[in-house]
């Protein structure tokens, strides 16, 4: 019987998946605006002797590993560049040209390292539709707040927000490594930033004003998800 430590009991537990013989694994990917470092990669390696070993027991495994090509800032304070636009003007190249080298180079190591492949690759770009529609879900539920640069989430409103890593929040000290800014609560994170003024990015959405995506352009995405197995549109009801 595999056992495996759960984070929520913090002890070792017999393995039982959630439906029949069926296990999903979810990984999170890589941020692609330049080379992985080998920190990087072990992380992938620990997934695949998982993946290898559940195989070997005879469970059926679905794996999706995303790519983040778009939003990830370059401070942890939720400020900063986004690091792919910020490579796209170091190497003078478009942010497109940017993410779909260091893919390719990031699927190069894969092979290198013997890594099985995960099932779907799902990109950020393509699922900016889908990330608005969550947000207006945690809208509508009053889970958030706009703030001057961007959307945030109350986790205050989040009961069960410190459970899982059983955080003291009453004796984190606010501000002592990250400035609140108009934050509401310590542990609060942004949604969806907005961009600067007078800035104008390559890869650029307008969360207030319209969806990402018009019908049309989704109905596309939709149809160029068809003939490539390697994309998948989620749902709402999906996340």
């Amino acid at each position: 019987m595999l056992k495996l430590y759960n984070t929520l009991t913090r002890k070792k537990e017999d393995f039982k998946p959630i439906s029949g013989n069926n296990v999903g694994i979810y990984s999170c990917g890589p941020t692609v605006y330049s080379y992985q470092h080998i920190g990087n990669l072990r992380s992938y390696i620990s997934w695949d002797i998982l993946k290898r070993v559940l195989k070997f027991d005879g469970y059926n495994i679905k794996h999706v590993i995303n790519v983040t090509d778009v939003g990830h800032l370059t401070s942890d304070a939720d400020t900063g560049e986004d690091k792919i636009e910020r490579a796209a003007k170091k190497e003078k190249k478009k942010a497109s040209e940017i993410t779909n080298y260091y893919f390719k180079v990031f699927k190069e190591d894969f092979k290198k390292l013997n890594i099985i492949e995960p099932d779907f690759w799902p990109k950020a770009t393509l699922h900016i539709k889908e990330q608005i529609e969550l947000i207006k879900t945690l809208e509508k539920k009053g889970y958030t707040y706009k703030t001057s640069d961007g959307i945030y989430f109350d986790t205050s409103k989040f009961e069960n927000y410190k459970k899982l890593a059983k955080l003291n929040i009453k004796g984190l000290k606010a501000g002592k490594r990250i400035a609140l800014g108009e934050k509401k609560n310590k542990t609060d994170f942004s949604l969806w930033k907005f961009s600067e003024k007078p800035e104008v990015r390559q890869q650029e959405w307008d969360f207030i004003e319209e969806l990402t995506m018009g019908d049309k352009e989704y109905e596309k995405l939709k149809k160029l998800s068809e003939k490539n197995p390697n994309i998948k549109i989620l749902e709402v009801k999906d996340v």
